[in-house]
């Protein structure tokens, strides 16, 4: 269940003051989208000024071409960001490619079921070929590093 927490006569959330002050990075579900950006923008702004965890290097977002170090963290939450390659759909997944080895560079997979949800956020999957993009969510391996987008607001078009 997702919840968004304030204190007596409190203009902010708590996840809103954790954010500015650097101290937690948004989920990878959120609940929404209007509720994501916010706390999107709140982080952007925490990452740009370096407060918090965002003065350690091993919370910045990994290169989607750094394979080793996306592996590294397997099993763990991460944010990601790169240059999509090709976005491609077979069976029930589509797959958005960072690399020409699809079987080994990096992939974001979004499960055709959530596809609704995307166009209902205006994320069409296709459109992100060629645009830069920062996602977040847990690595897993199968071939080569992956991780599955279920939500919209877990990609974020990098201007």
């Amino acid at each position: 269940m997702l919840a968004i927490a304030y204190t007596d006569d409190a203009h902010e959330s708590l996840q809103q003051v954790m954010l500015a002050q650097g101290e937690a990075r948004v989920s990878a579900r959120v609940g929404d989208r209007p509720c994501a950006e916010l706390l999107l923008k709140t982080e952007r702004a925490a990452r740009a000024a370096v407060r918090g965890l965002w003065a350690d290097p091993n919370f910045a977002p990994l290169p989607s071409h750094d394979i080793s170090r996306i592996a590294a963290v397997r099993g763990q939450f991460a944010l990601v960001e790169g240059k999509v390659l090709s976005v491609r759909e077979n069976g029930a997944t589509i797959y958005v490619n960072f690399g020409r080895r699809w079987a080994q560079d990096f992939a974001v997979i979004i499960p055709k079921r959530h596809r609704r949800d995307f166009a209902a956020a205006n994320v069409d999957p296709k459109e992100l070929e060629g645009r830069r993009i920062r996602v977040r969510g847990w690595v897993e391996q199968r071939r080569g590093p992956i991780m599955e987008a279920s939500a919209p607001e877990q990609i974020e078009v990098i201007r």
